[in-house]
């Protein structure tokens, strides 16, 4: 899914910002709010996969019981 949203925003990045013709007119997301989607499903795909990151543990030492 990364590598189809990357040429998504890669693709609306090249391409004109509106777009008007006898069929009607086409306007697209901004640059910025296209990025901060791509980051937002980042994220949110990241959370899901196992392991989550960090994980809080106690470490005691050998006989110190």
């Amino acid at each position: 899914m990364a590598d189809t949203l990357e040429n998504t925003i890669k693709n609306n990045a090249e391409g004109p910002k509106r777009a008007k013709g006898d069929s009607g007119e086409i306007e697209q997301h901004d640059l910025t709010q296209q990025i901060e989607s791509a980051r937002f499903l980042a994220s949110t795909e990241a959370v899901k996969k196992k392991p989550f990151g960090l994980r809080r543990a106690k470490m005691l030492p050998p006989g110190a019981d």
